[in-house]
């Protein structure tokens, strides 16, 4: 079955409003609610939240060195804040998590399909 990352995205400077505890109670039941919807229909893989962008290392290599540096790697407002990964029938399907996902945290969802890695 095809998987996809559906990837949401926070933008440096664009604050949002600060939620009280309750609020933030809330928006963290709807999340679980999700998250158990997810699994019940087979759909959930995997899924993480990042800390901010200026936390990230970069690694890379060059002339035969392994240099770090700090991140992120692409210098932009926008940046990935956290993901899911996903294993559903078809893209609707996945459009459709991507759906649940931006209602539930009022985000721009990007989906991306994987690559097929089975020799198909």
């Amino acid at each position: 079955m095809p998987r996809y990352l559906l990837s949401a995205h926070t933008v440096d400077g664009q604050a949002r409003e600060p939620m009280t505890d309750e609020q933030m109670q809330h928006s963290w039941a709807e999340i679980q609610a999700l998250e158990a919807e997810m699994k019940s229909a087979g759909a959930w893989v995997f899924s993480g939240r990042l800390h901010d962008a200026d936390t990230a290392t970069v690694v890379r290599e060059s002339g035969g060195e392994i240099l770090t540096t700090d991140g992120p790697f692409v210098e932009a407002r926008e940046h990935l804040g956290g993901f899911y990964i996903i294993e559903t029938a078809d893209l609707d399907a996945a459009l459709g998590w991507a759906a649940k996902v931006t209602r539930t945290i009022s985000a721009p969802i990007e989906v991306w399909p994987f690559a097929d890695t089975a020799g198909g």
